[in-house]
């Protein structure tokens, strides 16, 4: 393949998506027919070119910011990019033909289209971005297109405000990615991702900062993990995609990216690797509370994509990875499932789920095998990925924290095969907000089913031999790989965990009344009430302590002002005046003897030779 088709098939797999989205949001209601074929038509094509640009690892760049040196918008193709863009195209393709069998006919299918293909080209920029600005904007570009997709349904009460809380949210850590952009030029004078590490002091520890504050953000970790509880508000096309491929995964994806960065400063990577691992503890027991099924769902990505975090933080970029790629196709696969049943049966309670698998056996297939392999069930693929991430895991406390939080998988992937596989007690309508029809599409289930695959075997990634190759297209080698016990212990306990849990199924309801079915009362964070709150709180210091402070200032400066003119006038202005004052009076005396009269210049002489005769008569 020549470097200039390889550089194109790039521009291609961006400017696809992005160009038919923008051309469907333009078209509108028009545009509603053709929206269908149009988008799965270029999701196909942006699939089929991300293989290419795999294989062929082009470079493009166009430029942007002239003056600054990598400020290019610039992307490239390398191992972790490679890797990612085959993972974003292919999920967004099958997450795209479930939306246009999913969708009702009569809703405006062309603007939900465009805004899910505008949003696929940015992530597909993000995860190939080489420089800052072209990471901004794709970054930006995410976080619009999200609040439009989940406020998708803005006729909706509610709707609209779980958008805005999303994007508030992600917006809040996005402010970390400008201040490392900052950071990185004053460091390095370079806006190229990869010198970051190399900036200079207290730049770095900057820089280490604000990206690590992004991507937290973005993959909701603590303490930005509600937004994802908001986000289920939106269509469940959307929470398929942002869920599993794409704007969560993306924090994982930047720190894997800026892995050296972290180790570089050494307290950034023992963070990531700390907030990762709590994150996946406590958004496990958030989603073993749940009694929604999209809700377990969304608190469960927060906890799968914390143990990429992890693996950002200690080094196990391969294992990251890996997982990255198995949580997108086990994530895609459920959510396409409870989307599927929300149309058919109304609901997404998991209380009127009970035999879903049952009364749609395809459907139910694939979603039995997406969950045990949440579970973390050997050999399913997310059994062997976090024991990849764990296996550069040196701390015991850190491990124990990260065995429980895997231990937890099985609890709420447990629970949602106790449901969907029990018995059924007739179907439930609620949660009608979302229009369709009482029967699964066939295209929903084949889709399904081929993520259900996926979730299979996408375990080889961290099995050996598989696992040495798969860290030498990352040019991860070296990495340290989990031993055999590791396997044994981690998957021995995890069907421990799930026989246990389906034998005390009656107690978990027990979970469903504590706080952990609230998020830890994270959301709280995000209503409007603490925030007014706290703006009073500083209203009342800026005016009591601050504006009180700049009036006495500014009432003590008049004063000194009015003192010190006092003194100019008196004292400066009465000094020059009074010598004025003599210097003319000396001046009139000085006039007198000039008369004009030789007799009197004559008698004034002698009169003065006569004073220093004297005087000289009297020194000597």
């Amino acid at each position: 393949m020549t470097p200039g088709f390889s550089a194109a098939a790039l521009a291609a797999v961006v400017f696809v998506p992005a160009v038919l989205g923008v051309f469907l949001l333009l078209t509108g209601r028009r545009a509603d027919r053709a929206a269908g074929p149009v988008a799965v038509g270029a999701m196909v094509i942006v699939a089929a070119l991300a293989v290419t640009t795999a294989a062929a690892r082009p470079a493009l760049s166009l430029p942007f910011i002239g003056i600054v040196e990598g400020g290019d918008f610039a992307v490239a193709v390398d191992g972790l990019s490679a890797v990612l863009v085959i993972t974003v195209a292919l999920v967004a393709a099958a997450v795209t033909i479930f939306a246009v069998v999913d969708l009702a006919p009569d809703v405006p299918r062309a603007r939900f289209l465009g805004y899910l293909l505008l949003f696929t080209a940015a992530m597909l920029v993000t995860v190939t971005a080489t420089t800052v600005p072209a990471l901004l904007v794709a970054w930006e570009l995410m976080g619009a297109t999200s609040y439009a997709l989940i406020a998708y349904w803005w006729q909706v009460p509610g709707k609209m405000a779980a958008g805005t809380k999303a994007f508030v949210t992600t917006r809040a850590g996005d402010v970390g990615l400008y201040v490392a952009a900052g950071a990185a030029f004053a460091g390095t004078g370079t806006l190229v991702l990869d010198d970051l590490a190399a900036a200079d002091g207290a730049w770095r520890d900057i820089a280490a900062a604000g990206i690590l504050l992004a991507a937290l953000g973005k993959s909701a970790q603590l303490p930005f993990s509600a937004w994802l509880s908001a986000a289920m508000e939106g269509p469940s096309p959307v929470s398929a995609l942002l869920h599993s491929a794409t704007m969560v995964a993306a924090g994982g994806y930047l720190l894997l990216r800026m892995q050296p960065l972290l180790e570089s400063t050494g307290w950034a990577a023992t963070t990531a690797a700390w907030i990762g691992a709590v994150t996946a503890l406590l958004l496990g027991a958030v989603a073993a509370a749940q009694k929604d099924l999209k809700q377990l769902l969304a608190a469960s990505t927060g906890a799968q994509i914390g143990f990429v975090i992890l693996a950002a933080g200690v080094g196990t970029t391969a294992g990251g990875t890996a997982q990255l790629v198995a949580h997108a196709g086990v994530k895609a696969g459920l959510f396409i499932a409870a989307g599927a049943w929300l149309s058919a049966l109304g609901t997404k309670q998991l209380a009127g789920l009970h035999g879903a698998a049952r009364r749609y056996p395809g459907m139910g297939v694939a979603a039995v095998a997406a969950a045990i392999a949440l579970a973390g069930v050997p050999p399913l693929s997310l059994w062997a990925t976090k024991d990849e991430v764990l296996a550069g895991v040196d701390g015991g406390v850190l491990r124990i924290v990260a065995l429980a939080a895997a231990a937890l998988a099985a609890v709420y992937a447990g629970k949602i095969l106790i449901v969907i596989l029990g018995p059924v007690k007739g179907a439930h309508r609620m949660d009608t907000e979302e229009p369709g029809t009482r029967n699964v599409p066939r295209a929903a289930a084949v889709v399904a089913a081929l993520l259900a695959v996926a979730a299979v075997v996408l375990g080889a990634l961290a099995l050996e031999p598989v696992a040495e190759a798969f860290k030498g297209i990352l040019g991860a080698e070296g990495e340290a790989s989990p031993g055999l016990v590791d396997f044994l212990i981690s998957g021995v306990l995890a069907v421990l965990v799930l026989l246990a849990t389906v034998a005390l199924r009656s107690r978990l309801d027990r979970l469903e009344r504590t706080p952990l079915a609230r998020w830890l009362g994270l959301g709280s964070l995000l209503s409007p009430r603490p925030w007014l709150a706290l703006g009073r709180a500083a209203a009342v210091v800026d005016e009591r302590v601050i504006d009180r402070g700049v009036l006495g200032l500014a009432a003590a400066v008049r004063r000194g002002a009015a003192l010190i003119g006092r003194a100019d006038h008196q004292l400066v202005d009465g000094a020059v005046r009074g010598i004025g004052s003599l210097t003319r009076r000396a001046g009139s005396e000085m006039r007198r003897p000039q008369t004009g009269l030789v007799h009197q210049y004559y008698f004034q002489a002698v009169v003065g030779l006569g004073a220093l005769f004297l005087l000289l008569i009297v020194v000597r």
